[in-house]
């Protein structure tokens, strides 16, 4: 073929609509002639487009120039003959050659002002995949369509269709009515009125959180009218009007803004959003007291600061927080100050800070008196002074005209020497006077004379300050000042018997056992030089215990036990052992260097669950998959249940470079598992423990003990199998537990041995769940429980919620990530949508543990709101110490070299 128009005349001629696409007819050419348009015709006919558009009577382009058909050849004239007709020799009529006949074309394509037609396979090749969006059918107007198709959508549509559509109908539908109903629910907090008490201008509950508010979860399309019908249904005993107020919790407490008084109004009209709070009362009063309601009277949250007695003459300051109506009159507020005080309201000042921090304060004039809190622009945190004509002698307050000066306390020269010769007696003190550069010695010599203990010697006793919590510190030496010891003036100093430390001796706490917290803390002053071993052998000999299997263990700051002491023959000053710091007599023996030492505990459960006498199979695997049931129910337990479900069987002593099976075979010499039977180290499974539940499973039996990230003192767990089993360092071992259909509880647990080396994302998971039960993976809904706080986890594929700018950035998807952490021994729920449609995996244990949970988070909110800024010293003494509490945190410092 040299002629390029017989060439694309049979190119066109090939395909069925006699059409192509102008940018695929060079690919064209070149799979018909073998040789490109540009190298074999371009040179002497010009580019194809142009070739094109200079035989119009052959071809046809469309208005875009995008696409060329063939024009169809005409029939022969009837005045030619037979033979000059190319026909038969019947007479009959013979097709030109290379002409086809063309079916008629029922469809054409609409893109945008092209229009073609279009083959019924070319329209599922082009709409089909993701590249498609959407899909418009256009119906020629002028259609008479039959008198039975008109009104009616269904007419000739197949079957199938239009059951597939009345599906996605209905799951549209669903899913609407669904997104409808979680978007516009929202959770109330309601104030039960009949649980309230005014006080100082705002509301306070007088009855336990269970009692005084109600949570209800509403729509909020609904109206105010539902919702108070909606309340009349929750509160039986209501008698009477019941009107709902919008509230906002203040620093000074609960304070009422607008009252919902159309009934006919949405929720949403009404401005409620989720977490608001409404106040559920007669709108009058509240225990018999009126309520100020609206933003013009919210309460102002002030700091009331008067003087306290104090020592020698001088007065301390308490402060305490008071709630007064932000419309409420100064004069008003003196009036009530002067009622709670007792004193007169002549002789009382009403001083405000100058400056924040600053001594200065100033005293108010009468005539803002008659001002309004607002108007002074008080605020919540503010401070006011309050002032008694007689307090102005003392040299604490100085006043110059409408200022007053306030000393600090560390302008108080003095020290306070408490002493109790038995703790049944009542103690006594002694105020001596002192500064920053007096020695610690005059102080005490000079409280000793003042409380006259002539038969006391100052070698015999020594000074001991107290922290907040009520625990005597270490001696203070008593051969520096009182700055460079490091005590404050105007604090309190105990004179103990006991001698006075020197500078080359140290002051220790040290307790036994392995809870720093659970036993009695005894002390004891060793010199620097000390070794580690005769500091443990007086340690020893203090607490009457015998043997040589002890070691010394330090704790941190946090108060919680850290690493040992194992060089014993190093001084105590070589470890960097200060006064004041706590040590741990811990049993057992420091295995020497290159060995470690791992508790081994072995489930309880598991006592008696395997037996060599029983040579039954079927009943061995049995009992093995109670074991795995119990074991999983172990992971999920509080951590109390967790230390009771385990029993403590030894120690192994092993070097670092053993492998995982030496530490098997160890395990199984233990003299605590003699009833224990495993054919081989492969059928044991060893985990590790963290709070007393499994959280790692060691594998790799090749591998050496110091590659498993083991350190000395590690706890691991033992647990028998029914097989031999080699776990990959990329698989995971998962508890699956399957919901029983319409139930709150779910069917016995299950291992799955996840492989995570191709793909450790959520879909993949899904998908070997659904292989392992059987089912569509669309079907199948997963969640993880969270033990700590009762609640599951559900598991979908979090990288389909971010945004498309930060998803270019993102790494491959991974649930051994965050947010959910997937690691060996975590339970996963799995719920069969097609036989149960309640999507909520919570069980009515979890939703008592999270109740549990919720009242001790309240309780100790509750006990960290009762502590007040500053107290008097008669409180403070009438105050028991604690039996144990932990040391107050200290700033870090971190220096962090510069590598270049």
């Amino acid at each position: 073929m040299g002629d390029p128009l017989s060439v694309l005349k049979a190119i066109l001629a090939q395909e069925a609509s006699l059409s192509v696409r102008v940018d695929q007819l060079g690919q064209k050419v070149m799979e018909t002639v073998g040789v490109s348009w540009n190298k074999r015709f371009r040179k002497s006919h010009g580019p194809v487009w142009k070739f094109l558009q200079q035989h119009p009577n052959v071809f046809l382009l469309d208005s875009d120039g995008s696409r060329v058909h063939l024009k169809q050849s005409r029939a022969p004239s009837p005045e030619q003959g037979p033979q000059e007709r190319g026909g038969q020799g019947d007479g009959t009529p013979e097709e030109p050659a290379g002409s086809h006949s063309t079916p008629p074309h029922p469809w054409f394509d609409f893109n945008d002002s092209s229009v073609q037609p279009i083959t019924e396979r070319d329209m599922e090749k082009q709409f089909q995949g993701k590249e498609s969006a959407y899909m418009l059918f256009y119906r020629r107007a002028g259609l008479q369509r039959p008198e039975e198709a008109r009104g009616n959508p269904r007419y000739k549509v197949p079957e199938h269709l239009l059951e597939e559509a009345e599906a996605e109908s209905r799951e549209l539908q669903r899913k609407r009515a669904e997104f409808d109903s979680v978007s516009n629910t929202v959770e109330l907090r309601l104030h039960l009125g009949p649980h309230y008490r005014l006080q100082h201008g705002a509301l306070h509950p007088a009855s336990p959180p269970q009692d005084s508010l109600l949570r209800l979860a509403f729509d909020r399309r609904k109206s105010v009218g539902d919702l108070r019908q909606a309340v009349y249904q929750l509160q039986d005993s209501w008698e009477g009007d019941m009107a709902l107020t919008v509230a906002k919790s203040l620093p000074a407490g609960l304070h009422l803004y607008d009252t919902l008084t159309d009934d006919q109004q949405s929720l949403h009209s009404s401005g409620l959003v989720d977490g608001s709070d409404l106040f559920v009362w007669n709108g009058r009063e509240v225990c018999g007291e009126p309520v100020r309601v609206g933003a013009e009277s919210q309460p102002v949250l002030l700091s009331i600061v008067c003087p306290a007695g104090g020592v020698g003459g001088e007065a301390l300051l308490s402060e305490t927080p008071q709630g007064f109506p932000a419309d409420c009159r100064l004069g008003e507020v003196c009036v009530e100050l002067a009622r709670q005080t007792g004193s007169e309201l002549g002789e009382m000042l009403l001083c405000r800070w100058e400056e924040k921090q600053s001594p200065r304060w100033r005293v108010y004039p009468p005539a803002d008196l008659h001002k309004t809190l607002s108007q002074l622009t008080l605020c919540d945190g503010d401070a006011l002074l309050v002032l008694h004509s007689q307090a102005l002698d003392c040299s604490l307050f100085t006043r110059s005209g409408d200022m007053v000066t306030v000393g600090t306390p560390s302008d108080c020269s003095w020290l306070q020497v408490e002493y109790s010769s038995h703790p049944q007696e009542g103690s006594r003190v002694a105020t001596v006077p002192a500064e920053g550069d007096t020695l610690l010695s005059e102080i005490k010599q000079k409280a000793i004379e003042e409380l006259q203990l002539l038969d006391l010697a100052g070698s015999d006793c020594c000074l001991r300050p107290m922290d907040r919590n009520w625990k005597l510190l270490p001696p203070v030496r008593e051969d520096v000042s009182v700055r460079e010891g490091g005590v404050k003036l105007t604090s309190t100093l105990f004179l103990c018997p006991s001698p006075p430390l020197t500078n080359t001796q140290l002051f220790l706490y040290y307790t036994m056992g392995s809870d720093p917290q659970a036993g009695p803390e005894m002390e004891l002053v060793v010199e620097e030089s000390t070794t580690v071993r005769e500091c443990l052998k007086q340690m020893l000999e203090v607490a009457g215990l015998e043997g040589e299997c002890w070691h010394l263990r330090k704790v941190d700051w946090c108060y919680e036990l850290g690493d040992p002491l194992s060089e014993e023959d190093a001084s105590l000053a070589e470890l960097q052992v200060s006064s004041g710091d706590t040590l741990v007599l811990t049993e057992g023996r420091l295995p020497p260097k290159g060995f470690l030492k791992l508790p081994v505990w072995l489930f309880a459960s598991l006592r008696n669950g395997v037996h060599s006498e029983t040579g039954r199979d079927r009943e061995k695997e049995t009992e093995l998959n109670n074991i795995t049931e119990q074991i999983c129910e172990h992971s999920i337990s509080t951590v109390e249940s967790s230390e009771a479900a385990l029993q403590y069987v030894g120690g192994v002593e092993i070097s670092g470079e053993a492998t995982l099976e030496d530490l098997k075979t160890q395990v199984l010499t233990l003299p605590g598992l003699p009833d224990l039977w495993v054919p081989s180290p492969g059928f044991l499974r060893v985990w590790v423990l963290e709070s007393k539940r499994p959280c790692r499973i060691l594998r790799g039996n090749q591998l050496h003990i110091n590659s498993l990230k083991l350190g000395s003192g590690t706890e691991i767990a033992i647990q028998p199998l029914a097989k031999e089993e080699n776990l990959g360092l990329q698989e995971l071992l998962l508890y699956l537990q399957v919901g029983v259909p319409g139930e709150r509880q779910y069917y016995p647990a299950e291992e799955l041995v996840w492989d995570t080396s191709r793909d450790s994302s959520s879909r993949a998971l899904r998908q070997a769940i659904a292989s392992h039960y059987s089912l569509p993976p669309d079907k199948t809904l997963i969640a993880k429980y969270c033990p700590d706080k009762s609640h599951w986890m559900p598991i979908s594929s979090w990288s389909q919620q971010v945004s498309r700018k930060k998803k270019k950035k993102q790494q491959p998807e991974s649930l051994q990530g965050a947010p959910f952490h997937l690691r060996d021994g975590d339970l996963i729920g799995v719920k069969n949508l097609l036989i149960d449609s309640n999507r909520d995996f919570s069980t009515e244990r979890d939703n008592a543990e999270k109740e549990k949970l919720r009242r001790e988070a309240e309780d100790k909110k509750k006990s960290r709101g009762q502590g007040v800024r500053f107290q008097s010293e008669e409180a403070v003494a009438d105050k028991k110490p604690p039996a144990r509490n932990r040391r107050p945190e200290v700033p870090l410092s971190i220096n962090v070299g510069v590598f270049r």
